[in-house]
């Protein structure tokens, strides 16, 4: 069962869909292409196959992966990230960076071609610029306040407005 915050905070429902013990590992083990069952028990050592099915079906139920049966007798599956699975790679890689700078320094996010290590942070694509963690603050996204003035406009296009207004800001990029 997921825990429940009770908060109206992004990274409480985040949590609240992605928190569990085991999730974003598996969709760390995903984030290159679909595995099977059976590959995602070998590359998570120690997850139990009834924990591993759970959070599979909890992820499947939240859009995060989807199931594709490769054999009918026996049922045989291969999970693959959806798009909004898919999303989630950044967050792997920010937990990435950040356990690799203070609980496992051995290890650093490098870039594939040249090797190097990489940064994540924060850009502005209105500015053009990266800014500072420090000058970021949750606050209303700007489809939710273009949905808000449509509403008072009255322009009638009540599925605009529900689109626009569950529209997620652009992705932070280095």
């Amino acid at each position: 069962m997921a825990k429940r915050y009770g908060q109206a905070c992004p990274v409480a429902k985040s949590l609240e869909v992605v928190g569990e013990r085991w999730t974003l590992l598996v969709v760390r083990d995903l984030l290159p292409g679909p595995r099977r069952f059976a590959d995602l028990q070998l590359s998570l050592p120690g997850i139990a196959p009834n924990i591993l099915s759970e959070r599979l079906k909890v992820m499947e139920d939240h859009g995060l992966i989807r199931r594709t049966f490769y054999s009918d007798h026996p049922p045989r599956a291969a999970y693959e990230l959806t798009d909004r699975g898919r999303d989630l790679g950044l967050v792997v890689g920010a937990l990435a960076a950040w356990g690799s700078r203070h609980v496992h320094r051995g290890t650093a996010l490098v870039h594939d071609e040249c090797g190097h290590p990489v940064q994540m942070g924060y850009f502005c694509p209105d500015c053009g610029t990266r800014i500072r963690g420090a000058t970021v603050k949750l606050g209303r996204s700007n489809a939710a306040a273009i949905s808000r003035s449509r509403g008072a406009a009255g322009s009638g296009r009540a599925g605009d407005r529900r689109r626009a207004g569950r529209r997620a800001p652009r992705p932070a990029r280095p």
